[in-house]
């Protein structure tokens, strides 16, 4: 089996250049993608217990991996919710599967967005990672529209080596993530 493009393309190009423009001694200082976390809340699964049954089943067929339910840690009383109560959806990619996710969202899923003009730099949570949010589970291919129920959104999470936003802004823009050109506007 090939090697995702993505990760051919890391560790061909984004390596050397990324090591050149922060000076970084060795390559294995060079920021890596180590994985990608997509969470789906599924806040009417309170009432109806399918709704996550359907978000595993839709996350498993974007991602082509086993999604796992997400339980309550606590209860809240005034949202009905009671400790351990499946409330979401998450699944975690890594190595292969998530440089070819990765390559799905940014050539395929991420244009089909409505209206789309670039994803925002505000993500980032000031050690390197950075959270997408998308509206609707249906820019990726692999939702058939007809199957769905109701439209929901989901985060995607990219957890990256690199200490500073500025150096995970740098690694994810390498890899072509359509961030928003501040310059142009």
């Amino acid at each position: 089996m090939a090697n995702p493009r993505l990760k051919s393309k890391f560790q061909e190009e984004i390596v050397a250049e990324l090591k050149e423009k922060f000076q970084y001694k060795s390559v294995m200082q060079v920021p890596k993608l180590t994985k990608i976390v997509i969470n789906k809340g599924i806040g009417a699964a309170v009432a109806d217990k399918k709704l996550v049954d359907h978000g595993v089943e839709e996350l498993s067929t974007i991602t082509g991996q086993k999604a796992v339910a997400t339980k309550a840690k606590n209860s809240i009383s005034n949202f009905k919710l009671r400790e351990e109560m499946p409330i979401g959806a998450k699944v975690t990619l890594r190595g292969d599967k998530m440089y070819e996710f990765f390559d799905r969202l940014i050539t395929v899923a991420l244009p089909r967005v409505r209206d789309f003009k670039g994803i925002s730099d505000k993500g980032f949570d000031g050690r390197g990672n950075y959270t997408l949010g998308v509206k609707e589970q249906i820019i990726f291919p692999e939702i058939s529209i007809d199957k769905i129920n109701r439209i929901s959104g989901m985060d995607i999470t990219f957890v990256t080596t690199a200490q500073t936003d500025e150096e995970s802004l740098a690694l994810l823009k390498s890899f072509g993530m359509p961030f928003i050109n501040k310059n142009n506007n």
